[in-house]
């Protein structure tokens, strides 16, 4: 049986060809079975500079670029071209075997021979080399073939390893780009290329001849071509090469190109994923465009097929903060899981709702929620000064939040007692007791009205699970965005499944925290030490937009939820674009003008209104933007809305920058980027009341300028009217 491979650059190219070429494709493909002559018409090209690289007619103007070796049964789909510039391309590439990983790469020789040359007339009188400090034979360990070498050994700086990206062999630029964001060569070695030896194959399919050829030390200039290595080899390119089975196969991953995450995970995402086992609670952390939300689907996935035969639907918990999110988990797991039996297994709630749910249920009626946090705030400052109690509202709902509900507290005992780190206004014992008198003054008055916060809907729940005894609803509990959860909620989690392999799955970024809730797992019961995996590779947005974005954060120090610090080193995409637009307008006005200038021109760039993104700090600036494209032609929806929530509704997508969490976009603005909206003075706490948590609230609000801008894929455009947010005066450019 014929062994078809699917390099990741053919499906995602496919996807932008036109439907009546997509159908040659498939009719075409669709014989990969039968004898390679006979059924494809592969056709050898003079001068190739790889003669296993074939050409194959799809229409007229388009052809397709196969990797076919002489002898053995397999074939890689590598390309979809227009005619000439896929001969081209075939003329110049070749295929090889990366001689650390096993796993087979594309380069383009002549490429790669002319950057060399480029650099050394450069880079003669440049004493300093970007990878001097590496040793050769370090270099070639990690998997850097002799013909790449020289080409090394001349870059200076960043930017010509950056420039270099489309040139490199992939998985040796992902080595370069390591060390060269300060990684040393044995962190290199266990986070690039030690993933990809360990990685387990997608499928059985994908096993065989794997261990006939495990260890083999392939020349970079020889692929193997024996019937089952390169099967093997094609198996080992996990992330970028997936196999399939049959025509049937095929036809359903063409069917939906631009879901390529279900096909093509990364060995570092797909060892995690799918791990047979972990003893115990399990992390995967890393930053925007990352992939942690693909793992965690992927994760419940594997979790759903390991269960035994009688386990009840919903044995599996994917959860999520909003009720937004959830929908979109639920969406993707429909995509991932085919049939609906296994997919069962799973349910998939945002963490208030299960808690209300839990509580509904015990008391017999819906718990009344005091929804607005200007309600709170409001109550609190009124108790306080019917008390004579001398606190802003603000400061007495944070108290009671990051203090009082955080550490579970019950009494003024305990209260007086609990420490209060992280919080930036010392409280003698008589202030204490002050404010203890407010709180209780103020959760009695939501009692006597029959009255929620979600946060005490939370515990309640928690506390309900944990009077049940050992009876946990769950088997296992899938966590996505974990950064923004609060204490309460981690304590109902823990309560839903009881300790043991497996019982909790989280993944997050703290680097995109944006609601203020801080925590340490280990002291909720859930330590990963051991068990936590960092992701370094950006799969969403360019390095462009990628760096500009990550500018914002330099220097901020961000903890990691168990106890240490979270890191952007090493952190880089695997993307190419322009870089970030930014612009400055005098009036509000002029901004909207051009916003819509822009939305227009990009509709004319054939780019769906739906794939089109605009953020805003405050929720009357995104109406006001959705109004004026409505009335310029252009269809709108708010995100939030029943019409936002359909995939198929037409539309740019407009909405608060904390709306944005978890959403991606081909072409994203973010605007009214303005002094006194960005920060948002109204939702930070003065420095006067407490200057730390002043300073957390400034950060958080950086967090939700970066989490905005990081929803870009290939376009992101910043601007603002009048004068600019302070957060942009530490970008160059911007």
């Amino acid at each position: 049986m014929a062994t078809l491979g699917i390099h990741k650059d053919f499906l995602l190219e496919f996807a932008k060809l036109e439907k009546t070429v997509q159908k040659h494709v498939h009719e075409v493909f669709d014989k990969f079975e039968q004898h390679r002559h006979a059924g494809l018409h592969l056709e050898k090209l003079e001068r190739a500079r790889d003669p296993r690289i074939r050409t194959i007619r799809i229409t007229q103007f388009w052809r397709g670029v196969v990797l076919a070796p002489d002898t053995g049964d397999s074939f890689l789909l590598l390309k979809v071209l227009p005619h000439d510039t896929a001969i081209d391309w075939a003329l110049k590439h070749r295929v090889t075997v990366n001689s650390a990983t096993q796993g087979i790469e594309l380069r383009n020789d002549i490429a790669l021979e002319r950057a060399t040359a480029g650099l050394r007339q450069l880079a003669a009188d440049e004493p300093a080399r970007l990878f001097a400090k590496v040793s050769d034979g370090e270099l070639k360990r990690l998997g850097v073939d002799p013909d790449v070498l020289p080409l090394v050994r001349l870059m200076t700086d960043d930017s010509q390893l950056d420039a270099l990206h489309k040139v490199l062999p992939e998985q040796q630029y992902d080595v370069l780009a390591g060390l060269a964001a300060g990684m040393a060569p044995e962190e290199v070695w266990r986070e690039v290329v030690q993933v990809q030896l360990a990685a387990p194959p997608a499928s059985v399919d994908q096993q065989i001849g794997i261990e006939q050829t495990a260890g083999h030390s392939a020349d970079a200039s020889v692929l193997p071509t024996a019937p089952d290595e390169l099967s093997a080899a094609m198996a080992r390119s996990q992330g970028r090469i997936a196999l399939v089975s049959g025509p049937d196969e095929l036809m359903e991953i063409l069917a939906r190109p631009f879901d390529a995450w279900r096909v093509f995970l990364h060995p570092s995402q797909r060892r995690v994923a799918y791990r047979p086992s972990y003893n115990g609670p399990a992390r995967v952390s890393g930053g925007p465009g990352t992939g942690k939300t693909v793992v965690a689907l992927h994760r419940a996935h594997h979790l759903a097929q390991q269960l035994p035969d009688d386990a009840p639907d919903g044995s599996i918990l994917l959860t999520t903060y909003t009720k937004d999110l959830a929908t979109d988990l639920q969406r993707s797991l429909e995509l991932l899981i085919s049939d609906p039996g296994l997919r069962a297994k799973v349910r998939v709630v945002n963490v208030d709702a299960l808690a209300n749910q839990i509580v509904r249920e015990d008391r017999g009626a819906p718990p009344k929620i005091v929804f607005y946090q200007s309600t709170i705030n409001g109550r609190l400052r009124r108790i306080a000064e019917q008390l004579g109690v001398d606190f802003p509202g603000m400061f007495l709902d944070q108290e009671w939040r990051h203090v009082v509900l955080a550490q579970n507290l019950r009494s003024a005992e305990e209260y007086l007692k609990a420490s209060r780190s992280g919080r930036g206004t010392a409280l003698g014992p008589l202030k204490r007791a002050q404010v203890w008198r407010v709180i209780a003054a103020f959760t009695e008055e939501l009692r006597t009205g029959g009255e929620w916060t979600f946060l005490q809907v939370c515990a309640e729940a928690a506390w309900l699970l944990d009077e049940r005894g050992d009876a946990r609803p769950y088997r296992h509990v899938v966590v996505d965005e974990a950064q923004d959860l609060h204490p309460a909620q981690w304590r109902l989690l823990r309560a839903l499944v009881a300790p043991g392999p497996d019982d909790v799955f989280i993944a997050g970024d703290t680097h995109q925290r944006i609601y203020g809730n801080k925590v340490s797992l280990r002291s909720m019961g859930i330590s990963v030490t051991g068990r936590s995996t960092r992701l370094r590779i950006n799969y969403r947005t360019t390095q462009e937009i990628l760096g500009w974005s990550t500018a914002l954060l330099t220097g901020e120090k961000i903890d990691d939820m168990d106890g240490g610090d979270e890191t952007l080193t090493g952190y880089r995409s695997a993307l190419r674009g322009e870089r970030p637009r930014v612009y400055g307008f005098s009036s509000q006005e002029e901004e909207l003008e051009a916003l819509i200038a822009q939305v227009r021109e990009w509709n004319t760039l054939e780019i769906a209104p739906r794939e089109i993104g605009i953020a805003t700090r405050s929720v009357q600036l995104g109406k006001d933007i959705a109004q004026a494209l409505v009335e310029a032609g252009l269809p709108a929806v708010v995100l939030g809305t029943a019409a936002a929530g359909r995939r198929d509704e037409e539309g740019v997508r407009v909405g608060t920058m904390h709306r944005m969490k978890g959403l991606e976009f081909r072409c994203m603005a973010v605007a009214g980027v303005n002094e006194g909206v960005v920060p948002n003075l109204r939702a930070m706490t003065p420095v006067e009341v407490d200057p730390r948590q002043h300073r957390e609230d400034l950060l958080g609000e950086l967090s939700l300028l970066f989490v905005a801008c990081t929803r870009a894929r290939e376009v992101l455009r910043v601007s603002w009217s009048g004068n600019r947010s302070p957060f942009l005066a530490q970008i160059p450019g911007a």
